[in-house]
């Protein structure tokens, strides 16, 4: 429960738009990364799910801002992406900007969620 009160006082200085839309795309990324561990990063303004304790480890981030919602990928530009969801030029990390629970309950969105695991446990097959 401890971390709940985290992620809610977290998100908590967020628009009502923002914060629920963060809690559903929360859940879906609960429901599909099984014992992923979260972590809110307060001074990085975000909260990012893994399944060791490094950054670079990350499957995926929740960016919330004032101006809305992004789901970060953090091996984004290795990910297979038909639906042309992904957008961001960094040299590694992609994201999506998330408007809706429309699009966040999507089947294109969940595949890239579900890519980026498998992406996951092709790096990390051997340390799990």
């Amino acid at each position: 429960m401890e971390m709940q009160d985290n992620v809610n006082n977290f998100l908590s200085h967020y628009s009502d738009e923002v914060r629920t839309n963060a809690e559903k795309v929360r859940e879906v990324l609960l429901s599909i990364l099984p014992g992923i561990t979260e972590q809110v990063d307060l001074p990085a303004k975000m909260i990012a799910y893994c399944y060791r304790q490094k950054y670079s480890d990350m499957v995926c981030v929740i960016i919330p801002s004032k101006k809305g919602l992004k789901l970060g990928f953090s091996r984004g530009i290795e990910l297979p992406d038909p639906d042309k969801l992904l957008e961001g030029t960094g040299k590694i990390s992609r994201y999506i900007v998330i408007a809706s629970e429309k699009q966040i309950k999507s089947a294109a969105l969940k595949k890239l969620i579900v890519s980026a695991l498998k992406l996951y446990l092709r790096k990390y097959a051997t340390l799990l």
